[in-house]
């Protein structure tokens, strides 16, 4: 009685006075203990019962099981697994499916599946503690297709079982199957709208997440709770949605007290209007926010990052180290992404002293920062060593090796990817086709990309048909990435007509590049670089009077080149004559003198005005010179870590 209505004190009190305590004060008290999280308390308790010769019954081993699972203490649930056998109990449904839930939550999948095949009576609770036990350890596959089996079984699924059901698509990426099954749901919970909320935002589409979000309250039958809340505002944070973003605020604290808003979403809504630059909103939250807390950490680091500034946010994760705050796996992976190769390894012999090496999120972040380092080996080495991978680890190690060039391997990770149950998003196909292009695999990139529709269902997208036109004109097939182009049931935006327009000043193509030109100045006609770079094709191959033309019309409508362009036509090469400014002949004349001299300049690498892609190019080889020179250990930065 005493531990059923809360009091510990006095129910210990009433049972030391018991001189041999029988099973049934010894469950009153064990699952006082296991109700209110006491779990080392409650198997210390069952090994005594067992030491004085108590006979554990059915209504006992639940509650043990339970705390062996929180515990993820394998080895107590095995013995306690004895005793129900020698008992008499293993044929009770209460504790087999106790067994199910310890098994899963030991990471013992096996042994789980095991105690449900050999149960004569199960009920629906059995099937989703299995099918629970399959998504929290990674068997996303086998998780769906227990569906079909328990509906063989001749049970339905209730709302917990597609919440699950949903949860492991939308791990998987699959997020359009988890809403064909949210639809089969009658009676969808807030669980239910957040697990889809969230999984959309996960695959980047964060479009979709925050109109299912918005679909939620216009139907008015639930409130959003605090991790609904927060799947929404990481959305905005994406988007850059600031408008939707101070909605969501407001009506937070509106139906939730302030301090548990802030507690819980308060991550959330700082990064949100970090990413906006709205830094006064920012720091405003971050004072509402708890400093003891790990997570308010977390999020100022990641809000140092979205803003470009790097040594900040090693100096906050400094700081949080001298003010004894421990790192968690969120810090970690927050933070690799934006070290040098120095500091990126001091971080990672921090990850596994802590143990953090198995933790997916983690090798993932590790994954990124040693291939963007140049370390693409390092790289390869973590992801053939974790256990479970999700998404996210597949689609930045094919990006990693994207980004080296290494094409082949990287199109080799695509089925490998499939058979493991996960299927390729937008991003995957983006990163796949970078390395086709990177790595001169045409062929190989044109079946890649139509196996999109034709093996995938998946429409593509525009930067999927800008991966494969720049694909084609670096490979100097210029006919074919025009008529692809044609073909394309989207419109062409300015990147693919870039793409297009800079290969054909690369290989002098003045016919295609007119007609790239002519659709560049259409989508950005206050752009002058566009009329800059088609009179430079002209020039190289000696069309004079095109040259001039295009010149005049750029004056004739008032554009002058963008701020940071310097003109080619320097005091030093000004024509000494009595040509008339204007004239086609002194204009030619200029033409002729900015051609050589920009031959001149793109021979000995000095500057001129070249068109925006060759300075992205520089910028781009810029940064690989700081990276090889952080890689060989010159400079970076030098980062201190405490255990």
């Amino acid at each position: 009685m005493y531990a059923d209505c809360e009091d510990l004190a006095s129910a210990h009190k009433l049972f030391d006075q018991v001189q041999q305590p029988n099973v049934f004060a010894w469950t009153a008290v064990l699952a006082f203990y296991s109700r209110h999280g006491l779990y080392e308390e409650c198997v210390g308790g069952y090994y005594k019962l067992r030491s004085l010769g108590v006979l554990p019954d059915g209504y006992v081993f639940p509650k043990v099981l339970r705390a062996c699972g929180q515990l993820l203490s394998l080895e107590s649930g095995m013995l306690v697994h004895k005793d129900v056998i020698v008992c008499g109990c293993e044929l009770n449904l209460e504790v087999s499916n106790s067994l199910i839930d310890m098994y899963a939550k030991c990471r013992d999948i096996t042994s789980a599946r095991q105690v449900l095949d050999e149960m004569l009576e199960r009920d629906l609770l059995s099937w989703n503690l299995m099918i629970s036990g399959y998504v929290s350890n990674g068997l996303l596959e086998m998780a769906v297709a227990f569906l079909y089996y328990m509906r063989l079984d001749g049970f339905e699924p209730d709302t917990v079982t597609l919440n699950m059901i949903m949860d492991a698509y939308c791990l998987m990426g699959r997020c359009d199957e988890a809403w064909e099954i949210f639809e089969q749901n009658r009676e969808p919970n807030i669980v239910s709208w957040t697990t889809l909320i969230s999984g959309y935002s996960r695959i980047g589409k964060h479009e979709k997440s925050l109109w299912i979000f918005k679909d939620m309250l216009n139907r008015g039958m639930l409130l959003p709770d605090l991790g609904c809340l927060s799947s929404a505002l990481a959305s905005c944070r994406h988007l850059g949605a600031l408008s939707s973003g101070k909605e969501i605020h407001g009506y937070g604290i509106k139906i939730i007290t302030g301090h548990a808003f802030y507690g819980s979403a308060g991550a959330a809504l700082l990064t949100m209007y970090s990413k906006c630059s709205r830094s006064q909103a920012a720091r405003y939250v971050f004072e509402l926010m708890d400093k003891s807390d790990v997570v308010t950490w977390n999020a100022m680091i990641l809000c140092f990052v979205d803003l470009g500034l790097r040594h900040l946010a090693l100096e906050c994760l400094g700081k949080m180290q001298r003010l004894g705050i421990r790192n968690d796996q969120t810090t970690l992976s927050t933070v690799l992404p934006v070290c040098d190769l120095k500091s990126g390894q001091q971080v990672h012999s921090y990850v596994i002293k802590c143990g953090f090496d198995s933790v997916v999120l983690v090798c993932n972040a590790l994954i990124h920062m040693y291939s963007k380092c140049g370390h693409i080996e390092y790289a390869y080495s973590i992801f053939t060593t974790m256990v479970n991978r999700d998404l996210i680890s597949w689609n930045t190690m094919i990006g990693g090796f994207a980004m080296h060039g290494i094409g082949q391997v990287a199109l080799q990770l695509l089925p490998q990817m499939v058979n493991s149950g996960l299927c390729p998003n937008s991003l995957t196909f983006t990163s796949a086709l970078s390395a086709c292009n990177h790595s001169g695999l045409v062929e190989e990139g044109l079946k890649l990309f139509h196996s999109i529709s034709n093996d995938f269902g998946l429409a593509p997208r525009m930067e999927h048909h800008a991966c494969v036109v720049d694909m084609l004109a670096r490979a100097g097939r210029l006919e074919d990435a025009l008529n692809f182009i044609h073909e394309m049931p989207l419109e062409p935006n300015k990147r693919i007509w870039g793409a297009l327009f800079a290969a054909c000043q690369e290989y002098q193509n003045v016919n295609i590049g007119k007609v790239a030109a002519e659709h560049l100045i259409c989508l950005e006609p206050e752009n002058a670089g566009h009329h800059i770079t088609l009179s430079n094709i002209y020039a190289r191959v000696g069309r004079w009077d095109d040259a001039v033309r295009v010149r005049k019309q750029m004056e004739g409508r008032g554009l002058t080149k963008q701020s940071g362009e310097r003109g080619l036509n320097n005091a030093g090469l000004r024509r000494v004559g009595t040509d008339v400014a204007g004239s086609n002949n002194a204009d030619q004349d200029r033409l002729r003198l900015k051609s050589y001299r920009k031959e001149k300049m793109e021979e000995s690498n000095g500057d001129g005005v070249y068109p925006y892609w060759y300075w992205n190019l520089k910028n781009f080889q810029n940064k690989k010179g700081v990276l090889s020179s952080a890689c060989s250990g010159k400079g970076g930065s030098t980062l201190t870590l405490m255990t």
